[in-house]
């Protein structure tokens, strides 16, 4: 790599390339992130000035309602209605006329209906003389008071919100209501207060023309859209955001990140935020209610994604151009370099496949002309005289390789023929043993046992009606004896499992596969198995009857035992050619590879105190004797799966 870097070559590519592969990007990059900087700008200046004409919107929406409320509180009719005892009737009209939700008369010790006037500083100033308005928020019950109706319209159910602070509301029950109030002279004299309301919650003519006075036709580019929303604290109570195509986003709320900016430091959002379900160039500012306290926001935003997509396309168009003026101007300068250094890559060529094997690699450079052509032909020549003696070595060293791989081949086939032969005589030297071992340990148990049986079948009959009371006793010593003796059995068999085999006939396998689900039937219902065949017609096999009765029983057992929790046990026979194939295949609890590896070894057993670890031993054995052969394979958790192989009964 440092030879590469320190080369004339390719300090001269540098040279003419560093202008405009990397000098030029950089000058790119460094542009566009201005450029994209400038426009992030733009956009929060115009969010900015959507949000100052909302706001201007919103105070002059206040101040109207003041002015009215004030206005009737002036009025000669009012007073005339005052005199006449009709101020109930001529309020209500008023309240229809000026699209308010409630409108009541209020007395110096506070409102009819509960409003106590030092509690809302919108009428303690109002009885004081002055008017105002201003945005308060009204509870459920406050609502009730002023109008049966506000409460059902003011309830908005919360939806969840991602990135919102938790709560355990359920439903926004409180109202976000213009609140304004003016001086009135009661009969008498006394100072009173002209008190109206408008609930915002819900109120969509109101947030629609706000948005429609923002975001006027055009004033967006295609794709963009503007928003208007009014939150009561930080539940969205009158917007005009969609959660659906045409469901608004009512119930849902601000991130965490705002509410706290906004409504915890009183601090206005300008910057991108997540609106519902989608990225908005953002702007928040709080709502101050009365008393001087942020109980809301004002929102207005538009959708930022158009200008992503306008900033990505602009800087797709730059990298475009770059590319296609790099893809015209590299290759000259590189065919103009190739020209110069062509015969030096060549030869760098060339040794490097002279370093990788290839003997044969040439420059082939003897048509050009100069001082650097010349030395590539000389390079050719010494390759030359390097290949010839190259093969001659190799020649050599094939014919000894030859040998050393004909010896070796010899070595190893004589390794493992000793070692077979040593397997085998060492099997033989245990089984031997074992046998020998066993027939005697089965002839001193066979004469103690039949003692003990003769003992108790005497103390049986000396004890007469009397042995029924321990009959129960007696029970069990004959089962006992009667397990010695099989266990005994057991053991003769497989020392000398000549002497046990019967008479070999030519008989069916799928028969007595059936002969042997009848003879295990109660263990497998017991056990939950459901047994499931697959008995193809074969060739008849050559084997004991009740030796292959012994096998399959032994293997189905096995089974039962490997599915306490039942399953399918699936038992298959087919032919193949001159071989009979039995599979039983069970759903059990399966075999590790250790446990696997040793399941034919004598006295090796799973069930410890339930086994003696013969059984498939012995099974082994007599399909041995007949020819055939036994494998088992297994995984843990997926069942075993044996399969008996015995040859074919030839049927001429």
């Amino acid at each position: 790599m440092r030879s590469l870097f320190t080369s004339v070559r390719m300090r001269l590519l540098v040279l003419a390339l560093l202008p405009m592969l990397v000098l030029l990007p950089l000058l790119l990059g460094g542009a566009v992130w201005r450029w994209s900087g400038k426009v992030d700008a733009l956009l929060v200046n115009k969010v900015t000035g959507d949000l100052t004409i909302a706001d201007q919107y919103l105070a002059r929406l206040v101040d109207r309602s003041g002015e009215r409320v004030d206005a009737v509180a002036r009025s000669a009719v009012f007073r005339d209605a005052l005199s006449e005892g009709t101020t109930e009737a001529f309020l209500d009209s008023e309240r229809q006329r000026l699209g308010l939700d409630f409108l009541y008369l209020a007395a110096g010790e506070g409102a009819p209906l509960g409003f106590a006037a030092a509690d809302w500083p919108v009428i303690a100033e109002a009885i004081e003389g002055r008017a105002r308005s201003a945005v308060d928020i009204f509870s459920a019950r406050e609502l009730d008071a002023v109008n049966p109706d506000l409460p059902g319209r003011a309830q908005i159910p919360l939806v969840p919100t991602r990135a919102a602070v938790p709560t355990d509301r359920d439903a926004e029950t409180r109202g976000m209501v213009i609140h304004s109030a003016a001086p009135a002279t009661l009969p008498g004299g006394a100072p009173g207060a002209l008190v109206g309301g408008l609930l915002l919650n819900s109120n969509l003519d109101f947030i629609d023309t706000i948005n429609a006075l923002v975001y006027r036709e055009q004033s967006l580019p295609q794709g963009s859209q503007g928003t208007a929303t009014l939150f009561l604290e930080d539940v969205r109570v009158s917007t005009n955001v969609r959660l659906f195509e045409n469901v608004r986003a009512l119930g849902t709320r601000v991130s965490a990140e705002v509410r706290a900016q906004v409504l915890g430091e009183g601090r206005t959002w300008l910057d991108s935020a997540f609106v519902v379900n989608d990225w908005y160039v953002s702007a928040y500012e709080p709502i101050v209610d009365s008393r001087g306290d942020r109980v809301g926001m004002l929102y207005v935003g538009f959708l930022e994604a158009p200008f992503v997509q306008a900033k990505r396309n602009s800087i797709a168009a730059l990298i475009v151009a770059f590319l296609l003026i790099a893809a015209l101007s590299v290759p000259v300068f590189l065919r103009w370099a190739g020209h110069i250094f062509r015969p030096l890559e060549h030869m760098t060529r060339t040794i490097a496949r002279v370093e990788q094997g290839d003997l044969s690699a040439r420059n082939g450079t003897r048509s050009e002309a100069g001082e650097i052509a010349q030395v590539a032909a000389h390079l050719d020549h010494l390759l030359d005289q390097l290949q010839a003696r190259d093969r001659a070595l190799r020649d050599w060293a094939e014919s000894l390789e030859t040998r050393v791989e004909q010896r070796t081949a010899d070595l190893r086939d004589a390794n493992r023929r000793l070692e077979r032969t040593t397997e085998r005589l060492i099997m033989s030297e245990k089984l031997a043993a074992v046998g020998e071992i066993t027939a005697s340990v089965a002839h001193e148990i066979n004469n103690p046992v039949a003692v003990i049986q003769g003992n108790l079948d005497l103390a049986r009959n000396e004890l007469g009606t009397a042995a029924d009371l321990v009959h129960e006793e007696f029970r069990l010593i004959d089962d006992q004896v009667y397990r010695i003796g099989v266990i005994v059995s057991k053991l003769l068999q497989f020392a000398r499992p000549e002497e046990f085999s019967g008479a070999a006939d030519a008989l069916d396998p799928g028969e007595v596969v059936r002969d042997c689900l009848v003879l295990t039937r109660h263990q497998l219902e017991g056990a939950g198995i459901t047994p499931q065949l697959a008995l193809e017609p074969t060739p008849a096999v050559r084997i004991s009857r009740t030796e292959l009765q012994q096998v399959i029983v032994n293997l189905l057992l096995n089974a039962a035992h490997a599915m306490p929790d039942g399953g399918t046990l699936t038992i298959a026979v087919s032919g193949a050619g001159d071989t009979v194939h039995l599979v039983i295949q069970d759903e059990g609890v399966g075999m590790p590879p250790e446990v696997l590896a040793r399941i034919f070894d004598p006295f090796y057993t799973t069930k410890l105190a339930r086994g003696t670890g013969l059984g498939l031993s012995i099974s082994q054995q007599l399909v041995s004797q007949a020819g055939g052969q036994i494998s088992a394979s297994s995984e843990p958790g997926k069942g075993s799966r044996f399969e008996i192989s015995l040859p074919a009964v030839d049927p001429a």
